[in-house]
């Protein structure tokens, strides 16, 4: 895949006048749980240089997810955020006041450590980067009408302009990173708490939405949803059409990845309420990859449940694999 730079337009947003850490997970608003690992500092980022030379040692490539959760609740109730959250208009996806509302130094400063974050990751030996903008973080929060009600340049009544944030988190990170390094964005329609939400109700809409970003750096859209086989707009192209990613990439011409159940049946939160799910097989998913719908396929709790499963795919051995049970999630702590 060819990789260019894209900067277009400039946003000036002021120069963060305080320091909260380094990176986009050092200011302690950023995490909802005390125990996700951070990506600043001298001991984590030292902790990360050994698990990208691992990494590579075993031939792979490696890319970290940069994120802030903004006004998402603590993951853990008996483990209160480690700060005070804050997001757009400090009002959460339920419409209830919560949290506080960023300023424009606030702003200035998240998009700051954002760049930093990417900064270190280009220094330790990353082979790509994401940034989280979907499931309802911070990025998202800014994304959604229901969270974002500022009526300043970070705000607005059309999706576009709620992107604003994102594109100069995605404008900033670029500048940060080697011009043939990929940069990838995630994206969802849905959020943790709402699974009905639609950010574009169309095709036009999404390539509003979407178009931009691109056009600020990013170089691939990880368009997540919890099926890879739904059909993002079935009332155009019917029950087997085009899914979120193929959306994604048919509108925007950028790679796509795709992600969602690969291999089970049932979809990724069922987990939290402790079920498992049974082996699929994997007939639509390769029936979508051979039409080029997307690019690439994400890989989550199969993966969990099968170290092995890359090389049990290759070696077409997908008779091998097994289910996916929540109490695996144990044996990774």
């Amino acid at each position: 895949m060819r990789v260019e730079q894209h900067i277009h337009g400039e946003i000036p947003i002021p120069k963060p006048t305080h320091e909260r850490g380094s990176g986009a997970g050092a200011a302690p608003e950023a995490r909802n749980d005390p125990d996700i690992p951070a990506f600043h500092g001298e001991k984590s980022l030292t902790g990360w240089s050994e698990v990208v030379e691992a990494v590579h040692g075993e031939g792979g490539k490696i890319a970290p997810q940069l994120w802030h959760t903004g006004l998402v609740p603590a993951q853990k109730p008996e483990h209160p955020r480690p700060g005070a959250p804050e997001g757009p208009s400090a009002i959460n996806g339920n419409g209830e006041s919560f949290g506080k509302a960023m300023s424009e130094e606030d702003v200035a400063d998240t998009v700051a450590k954002f760049a930093s974050a990417a900064a270190d990751a280009v220094k330790l030996g990353f082979d790509t980067i994401e940034v989280h903008g979907a499931h309802g973080y911070l990025i998202d929060q800014f994304f959604w009408s229901e969270t974002n009600r500022r009526d300043d340049r970070w705000g607005g009544p059309t999706l576009p302009e709620r992107s604003r944030f994102a594109a100069e988190i995605v404008k900033q990170v670029r500048a940060a990173m080697p011009a043939d390094m990929a940069l990838i964005l995630r994206v969802s329609q849905w959020k943790q708490h709402n699974y009905t939400v639609k950010l574009a109700e169309t095709p036009d809409e999404m390539e509003a939405w979407l178009g931009p970003l691109v056009a600020a750096g990013v170089d691939v859209i990880h368009a997540s949803q919890r099926r890879f086989w739904e059909p993002e707009f079935p009332e155009i192209d019917g029950e087997k059409g085009l899914n979120l990613a193929g959306w994604a990439k048919k509108v925007t011409g950028a790679a796509t990845i795709s992600v969602g159940s690969v291999a089970l049946d049932g979809e990724f939160f069922a987990r939290f309420s402790g079920e498992s799910s049974k082996v699929a097989g994997m007939g639509e998913l390769e029936r979508r990859m051979d039409a080029g719908e997307f690019d690439l396929i994400a890989v989550g709790r199969a993966l969990i449940a099968n170290p092995e499963f890359a090389n049990k795919v290759r070696e077409g051995r997908q008779g091998d694999l097994q289910g996916f049970d929540a109490q695996m999630l144990g044996e990774l702590v």
